[in-house]
């Protein structure tokens, strides 16, 4: 896999919240995002911001508890097929699928990952995309 971080999610309890903390108390420049989520710049990253629970259902596991650490990183990919081939090498890796990839509601195609100590990745291809942003990625 390519090393770089496409987004940082944070899983939020209040959303409006955590706007507020992180526009107005950090001084992040909010992108503009759909209803229910928050997207800052920060320069080759992004940091979003989403609802906890929403998030950890998203990603098939529990919201509560040591299932879920309230973040999950992004690696965003060119394509589905090669969001496909780096999560088949995930296991061999030594980390678990949490969610296999799959087409979403907005059009894109995502999966997610648990590294082997329970950081969870998302993996997705966003049909919106620049191709710019996302480059050829391998688990080595």
């Amino acid at each position: 896999m390519q090393r770089r971080i496409s987004y940082i999610t944070l899983g939020v309890e209040d959303l409006t919240r955590s706007i507020r903390f992180y526009a107005g108390g950090l001084g992040l420049s909010q992108l503009k995002s759909p209803p229910g989520v928050a997207f800052f710049d920060l320069g080759e990253s992004r940091l979003a911001l989403y609802p906890r629970a929403q998030l950890a259902a998203d990603a098939g596991v529990s919201a509560g508890g040591s299932g879920f650490s309230g973040f999950a990183l992004a690696h965003n990919v060119g394509s589905r097929e090669e969001a496909d081939r780096l999560l088949h090498g995930i296991t061999a890796a030594g980390g678990r699928i949490t969610r296999p990839a799959g087409p979403t509601s907005w059009g894109g195609y995502v999966g997610y990952f648990a590294d082997p100590d329970g950081f969870l990745w998302e993996v997705a291809w966003n049909p919106g995309a620049s191709r710019s942003r996302t480059r050829s990625s391998r688990v080595e």
